[in-house]
C-alpha cells in the first residue's frame, strides 16, 4: 500500500499486491483518507456475486447457510439479513473497560485490508463504510475481553460491527457517545449488513493483528529511547565507551548487538571520561548493547510477523471465485501473533528491567560518582527523584507480574469446537500494554539524567549527548524544589518517543 502526505492527514492507497506497513497501523491513530483502487473494487463485486450465486444454488456455506460454531449442523436464519443480525447480538457480550480508540481503529483498518483483498464476499458499501469511518475520528467503543484469538476476534469485532450500524456506542472527537449520535456527528451513515457481511466483519483476528503491530511500533521507538538514555547514562556519569567497542560487539556474533554498539557509539563520539570511574562498569552499562540488541532483534522477529499478520486474510471460509471454490479452514487461528505478542511482552520487561536498575544507579551516591543522594539538591529538605523511583518499581513489579505467556493458556470452550484456542488477542494487546508502561520507566530515566546533569559539575561531553539533553531540558525543568513530577514523566515519555520518531523504524537500523 503506499501512504501519502496530505493537509489534512495521511492517505493511504490500496491496490492489488499492495501491503499494509506497520507505520500505517501507528498512524491511523488519526483520521486517515482511504483510496480504494478500482481493480480492488472490481476483486470485491465479483467475490460478493460469487457468494450470491452460491447460496442461490443451495451450496452449503459456513455461517451464512449454517449456525454458527458448534451449531454448524443446524440451519441459521431465513434470510441473510436475519443471519447478519443474528451473527453479531450473540457475541455482544463482552466485559472490561473499552479499549483505546487507537486500538480499534488500528483493528478497523486492519480488517479493511483484509476485506479488500477479495476473499470474505462482503460487500463494497462495508469497505467503504469503514473507510469512511478512518477518515474521521470514529472509533468504536469495544471492551477489553472476550476474545480467544480464535475463530477471530469475534466479540470486539461484533461491537466494532454494530457501532458501524449505530449500535451500541463509539468516540467521536475523543468523546463516548451512542453509536448514531457519533456516526451523525462526524457525518456517516450507519452501514447495512447483508449476505456475508457480518461474519465477514468478525471472523478474523484483525484487533490481535492491529494490538499487536502497534507494540511492536512502540517497542522500535523505546529501543532508540534506551540507546539515547545509555549514551546520556555513560556520559553524564564520565563512563569510558570502552564496552561498546566495534570489534568486541561484533566478536558477539548477533548483529543487532554490533547495530546497537554503532548507535551507542555514533551517540558517545566526542566523549570524554572522566577517568573516575572502575575499571569494569555495573551491568546495566557494560552489558546495555547485548540486552539491546537482543530486544531489538526479538522485535524485529515480531515486527515480521505481525507484518504478515496486518496483511492477512484470517476469514473462513474463503472465497475463491475465479476457480469457484469455498474453502472452510482455519486462518482466523491466531497462533503466530500469540506467540509474538508474548515475545514482545518478554522483550519489554527486559528493556524495563535495565531501565529500572540505569535509574537506581544514577540516584544512588554509592555508584553515582558522588552525585547526591535521590539528586537532591538539598538531601533531607529536598526529595527529588525519591517518588520518582517508588513509582518505577511498582510500574516495573506490575510489568513482571503480567510477562505470563497467554500463549500457553489453551482452555477447551464452545462446545470443545473451540478445543485449543492460542489466546491470542490478549497476547498482544498485554504486549502493547506492556510497551506503554516502558516508556514511563524510560520518561522516569530521562526526569533524572536531566536531574543529575543540574545538581552535578559534569556536562554531556559527546555533542549528540548534549544536544539530546538540551532538548530534554527544554521540556523538563530541574527540580530545585520538591514538586509533582507525575506529568514530568509522561511528558519525557512522549519526547523520547518523538525522537525516536525520527529515526530509521525499517528494522536495517537500531
Amino acid at each position: 500500500m503506499t501512504s501519502l502526505a496530505s493537509e489534512s492527514g495521511p492517505v493511504l492507497r490500496i491496490s492489488p499486491g499492495s501491503a499494509l506497513r506497520l507505520r500505517d497501523v501507528d498512524r491511523v491513530r488519526e483520521p486517515m483518507r482511504i483510496l480504494i483502487d478500482e481493480n480492488v473494487r472490481d476483486r470485491i463485486h465479483m467475490c460478493r456475486d460469487f457468494v450470491f450465486r452460491s447460496l442461490e444454488s443451495g451450496r452449503a456455506v459456513y455461517g451464512a447457510t449454517t449456525g454458527f460454531g458448534p451449531l454448524v449442523g443446524f440451519r441459521g436464519r431465513e434470510t441473510t439479513t436475519e443471519q447478519c443480525e443474528n451473527a453479531l447480538n450473540h457475541l455482544v457480550a463482552g466485559q472490561g473497560a473499552d479499549l483505546e480508540p487507537s486500538v480499534v481503529r488500528a483493528a478497523m483498518l486492519v480488517r479493511l485490508r483484509s476485506l479488500c483483498q477479495g476473499r470474505s464476499g462482503v460487500s463494497l458499501d462495508v469497505v467503504e463504510g469503514l473507510a469512511h469511518a478512518l477518515n474521521t475520528t470514529f472509533a468504536p467503543a469495544v471492551p477489553s475481553l472476550g476474545s480467544l484469538g480464535a475463530s477471530g476476534d469475534l466479540i470486539p469485532l461484533a461491537y466494532l460491527a454494530r457501532a458501524l450500524q449505530g449500535h451500541g456506542h463509539a468516540y467521536a472527537d475523543g468523546e463516548r457517545l451512542t453509536a448514531g449520535e457519533a456516526l451523525a456527528r462526524l457525518g456517516l451513515k450507519p452501514v447495512r449488513l447483508d449476505g456475508r457481511d457480518a461474519l465477514a466483519l468478525v471472523n478474523g483476528t484483525s484487533l490481535t493483528a492491529g494490538a499487536g503491530a502497534l507494540a511492536v511500533s512502540s517497542l522500535r521507538r523505546s529501543l532508540h529511547s534506551a540507546l539515547l538514555l545509555v549514551a546520556l547514562l555513560v556520559d553524564v556519569l564520565g563512563c569510558s565507551a570502552a564496552f561498546a567497542d566495534a570489534g568486541l560487539l561484533t566478536a558477539f556474533g548477533h548483529p543487532h548487538v554490533a547495530l546497537a554498539g554503532e548507535r551507542l557509539n555514533r551517540l558517545l563520539k566526542g566523549l570524554v571520561p572522566s577517568g573516575t570511574r572502575g575499571l569494569q562498569e555495573p551491568y546495566s552499562i557494560r552489558c546495555a548493547p547485548q540486552l539491546i540488541g537482543a530486544a531489538a532483534s526479538s522485535v524485529e522477529h515480531c515486527a515480521a510477523v505481525m507484518h504478515d499478520d496486518i496483511n492477512a486474510v484470517s476469514d473462513n471460509p474463503l472465497f475463491f471465485a475465479e476457480q469457484e471454490m469455498i474453502a472452510h479452514g482455519g486462518n482466523f487461528f491466531g497462533q503466530p501473533a500469540a506467540f509474538s505478542g508474548d515475545a514482545l511482552a518478554l522483550t519489554a520487561v527486559q528493556l524495563g528491567n535495565l531501565a529500572e536498575r540505569q535509574l537506581d544507579l544514577l540516584i544512588d551516591p554509592r555508584r553515582n560518582g558522588d552525585l547526591p543522594p535521590m539528586l537532591a539538591p538539598e538531601p533531607g529538605r529536598q526529595h527529588a527523584l525519591q517518588g520518582v523511583q517508588l513509582a518505577a518499581t511498582a510500574v516495573i513489579a506490575s510489568m513482571r507480574r503480567a510477562a505470563t505467556p497467554a500463549s500457553a493458556q489453551s482452555l477447551p470452550t464452545n462446545l470443545h469446537n473451540q478445543d485449543v484456542v492460542p489466546f491470542g488477542t490478549q497476547a498482544a494487546l498485554n504486549a502493547l500494554d506492556l510497551a506503554m508502561k516502558l516508556r514511563l520507566l524510560h520518561g522516569s530515566l530521562a526526569v533524572a539524567l536531566r536531574q543529575a546533569a543540574h545538581v552535578g559539575t559534569r556536562k554531556p561531553t559527546a555533542p549528540l549527548c548534549a544536544q539530546a539533553l538540551d532538548v530534554i531540558s527544554e521540556e523538563i525543568p530541574p527540580i530545585d524544589r520538591d514538586r509533582p513530577l507525575d506529568a514530568d514523566v509522561r511528558r519525557a515519555a512522549a519526547l523520547l518517543d518523538g525522537m525516536a520518531g525520527t529515526e530509521p523504524t525499517d528494522g536495517e537500523d537500531l
